[in-house]
C-alpha cells in the first residue's frame, strides 16, 4: 500500500459488558434522575449494589409505601416523573397503595420492583409475587424485563409512558437473574417521540363562539391545568375573557389565591359562592376536570341550565359523566393558545358572583380560646407566602387547608385527591422539600393520618430534610366523626383516639425539634417558630374535637343542598 493511501477503518468496539443492574443506574442517570426513594431486599440487592455509583441520590425510607408517596409528591411539584424502588413480595405489595394513589390523581411515577429469579417465577418461592398482576388495573403500563439488553429501552419508554398524555404511574419488574446477567450488546437511552396530536378546528370555533354569546359562563378548574402546565394560559385566558372561575380539590392554586375572579373550590366541602356559581351558569367550561363525584355532588342536578364545553388530554373522560356539547381532546396548554374568544357581555354575572364571594366569605371570630384550625392555616399560608407549599394528609384537616389556604400555584397544593390515603402527608412533604428545597414546605396532619407513617420522620432526621409539621390532634377520626354525627344518630363507632402518643415527645425521640400550641393567644408566635426553624419541625396543635368543617353537600345531594354550621 502506497504512503498516500488511506488507513484502513478500525473495527467498531464492542461495548464493554454491563449486568442489567448496571444498565438500570445508567439509564435512570440518563433521564436525569435527581432522587430515587427505596428500601432494599434480597431480590433487588443487585441494582443497590450497582446504585452506589450512580449520579442520583437515594433516598432510604423507613416504609416502601413512604417511597411511593414522596415520588409521588416529587412528580408533582417538578412535573418529572418521580421513582421509587422496592424488593420482591412484601416489598413491591407495601407499594401498591401508592400506586393507586397515582393513577387516581394522574401522577407520574415510575415503580421499579426486583423479583425473584426468572426460573423459580410461579413456584411461589420465597417473597415471590405476581406483582404485575396485582397492579394491572392501577398503572398505566408495566414491564417484566427478560434480558439485560431491554433494561435501557424500557427504562427510556418508561420514563415517556409515565409523562405523556394523562400522566400516571409505570411498574418496571426485575428478575434477579437479569439484574445480574452480563450483556454486551450495544444500547440506547433516548426515549421514543409521539406525533403532534391534531386540534379539531371546527370545535374551536363552536368553543369561541359558544363562550362569546354566553351570559353565565364559569370556568371549571381541574388537575388537568396543572399536569399540562398551563397555569399561565389558564390566568391569560381568565383575564382576556373576565370569566369568573371555581376549581377542584386539584385545580387549586390554578388561578392565584388573591384573583378576584375565583370563586374558590366546589364541591361537598367548596365555598357555597362556588357552588351557587355552578348551579347558576349557562356555560361551564370545563379544563382538565373529570367531573368527580366530590365535585358534582348528586350528577343529575348538577349545573342544570348549563351548556358543557369540555377541554381534556384525556378523550376518554369526555362525555363520560355528563356528555359535553362541545368537546375539544388535546392538551389543554396547546388548546389555550389557540382558543381566541371574544369576551363575552357578563358584567352583571361577574358582579352577582363577586358580591355572593364576598357575601359568603368564612369568618374567622371563632369564640373561645382554644386554637381555631381555619384562622390557623389560613395564618399559616400568608406568613409563607408565596413559597407556601403544603403536603396534605386526609381528613377535617385536609378540607381545612382546601378551604382557607393560600395558594400561589397549583404545584403549591399537593393532596391525595381520588384515592383519599391517609399516611400522605408526612413522605409527600419530604419528597416535596427535596424538589423545592427553598420553598416553605409544610405537611398539614391530622393525628389519624400523621401516624400511619410516623416512621418518616427517621427519614427527615437522617437527611436533615426541613420539612415543617402541622399536626391538628382533635384526638379523633375527625371526619369520620363528623359523619357519624351528622348522617349516624350520633353513634360514635371507632373513632376516638384519646390514647394518642405524647407527639411532641415523639418527635423529639426521632431528634425532631417539636413544641405544643393549645391556645389562641399561642399561634401567633408558634407560626413563626415553625417557619423560622432551621430544620425538620413539628408543631403539634390541639383542637376541639367537636368542631366541624363546614359547609357541606350531605351525600347523594345536590350541590344547592349545603349544609352550614357556626364556627
Amino acid at each position: 500500500m502506497s504512503a498516500a493511501a488511506s488507513p484502513m477503518p478500525k473495527p467498531a468496539q464492542e461495548p464493554a459488558p454491563r449486568s442489567g443492574a448496571r444498565l438500570l443506574v445508567e439509564a435512570l442517570d440518563a433521564q436525569g434522575v435527581e432522587f430515587v426513594f427505596g428500601y432494599p431486599g434480597g431480590a433487588i440487592m443487585p441494582v443497590y449494589d450497582a446504585i452506589t455509583s450512580a449520579r442520583f441520590k437515594h433516598i432510604l425510607v423507613r416504609h416502601e409505601q413512604g417511597a411511593a408517596f414522596a415520588a409521588d409528591a416529587y412528580a408533582r411539584v417538578t412535573g418529572k416523573p418521580g421513582v421509587c424502588m422496592a424488593t420482591s413480595g412484601p416489598g413491591a405489595t407495601n407499594l401498591v397503595t401508592g400506586i393507586a394513589n397515582a393513577m387516581m390523581d394522574s401522577a407520574p411515577l415510575v415503580c421499579i420492583t426486583g423479583n425473584v429469579a426468572s426460573p423459580l417465577m410461579g413456584t411461589d418461592a420465597f417473597q415471590e409475587i405476581d406483582i404485575l398482576g396485582v397492579t394491572l388495573p392501577i398503572v398505566k403500563h408495566s414491564w417484566i424485563a427478560r434480558d439485560p439488553a431491554d433494561v435501557p429501552a424500557i427504562v427510556a419508554e418508561a420514563f415517556h409512558v409515565a409523562a405523556s398524555g394523562r400522566p400516571g404511574p409505570v411498574l418496571i419488574d426485575l428478575p434477579k437473574d437479569v439484574q445480574i446477567a452480563m450483556t454486551r450488546a450495544p444500547h440506547s437511552f433516548a426515549p421514543p417521540r409521539d406525533p403532534p396530536r391534531r386540534i379539531d378546528p371546527g370545535q374551536l370555533r363552536r368553543a369561541e363562539a359558544a363562550i362569546g354569546l354566553a351570559e353565565r359562563p364559569l370556568l371549571y378548574i381541574g388537575g388537568g391545568v396543572r399536569l399540562a402546565d398551563a397555569v399561565d394560559e389558564v390566568r391569560a385566558f381568565a383575564r382576556a375573557t373576565g370569566i369568573p372561575a371555581v376549581s377542584t380539590l386539584q385545580g387549586l392554586g390554578a388561578l392565584h389565591a388573591d384573583s378576584a375572579a375565583h370563586l374558590g373550590m366546589m364541591g361537598m366541602h367548596g365555598s357555597r359562592a362556588a357552588n351557587e356559581a355552578v348551579q347558576a351558569c349557562d356555560l361551564l367550561i370545563v379544563l382538565g376536570a373529570r367531573f368527580d363525584d366530590r365535585a358534582t355532588g348528586k350528577l343529575a342536578e348538577f349545573a342544570p341550565h348549563a351548556r358543557v364545553l369540555h377541554i381534556d388530554v384525556d378523550a376518554a373522560e369526555i362525555g363520560k359523566l355528563r356528555a359535553a356539547d362541545i368537546a375539544i381532546a388535546g392538551d389543554l396548554k396547546s388548546v389555550l393558545a389557540v382558543l381566541s374568544p371574544r369576551a363575552p357581555n357578563i358584567g352583571a354575572w361577574m358582579e352577582r358572583c363577586q358580591r355572593d364571594a364576598a357575601h359568603y366569605a368564612p369568618r374567622y371570630d371563632a369564640p373561645g380560646e382554644g386554637v381555631y384550625a381555619p384562622a390557623l392555616l389560613k395564618d399559616l399560608s400568608e406568613a409563607a407566602g408565596d413559597a407556601f407549599v403544603a403536603a396534605c394528609d386526609v381528613g377535617q384537616h385536609q378540607m381545612w387547608a382546601a378551604q382557607h389556604c393560600r395558594f400561589a400555584s397549583p404545584f403549591a397544593h399537593l393532596t391525595s385527591g381520588g384515592l383519599g390515603a391517609m399516611g400522605y402527608g408526612l413522605p409527600a412533604g419530604l419528597g416535596a422539600k427535596l424538589a423545592r428545597p427553598e420553598a416553605h414546605v409544610v405537611t398539614i396532619s391530622g393525628d389519624g393520618s400523621f401516624i400511619m407513617n410516623i416512621q418518616e420522620l427517621a427519614t427527615l432526621k437522617r437527611y436533615g430534610i426541613a420539612l415543617k409539621i402541622v399536626l391538628l390532634d382533635n384526638s379523633s377520626l375527625g371526619l369520620v366523626r363528623q359523619w357519624q354525627e351528622l348522617f349516624f344518630d350520633k353513634n360514635f363507632s371507632e373513632v376516638d383516639l384519646s390514647d394518642n402518643p405524647d407527639f411532641v415527645a415523639v418527635a423529639q425521640a426521632f431528634g425532631i425539634e417539636a413544641f405544643r400550641i393549645s391556645r389562641r393567644e399561642e399561634v401567633s408566635a408558634g407560626i413563626a417558630r415553625l417557619l423560622a426553624a432551621p430544620g425538620p419541625c413539628l408543631a403539634h396543635v390541639l383542637i376541639d374535637a367537636r368542631e366541624n368543617v363546614w359547609p357541606l353537600v350531605p351525600p347523594g345531594k345536590s350541590n344547592s343542598d349545603m349544609m352550614h354550621g357556626e364556627p
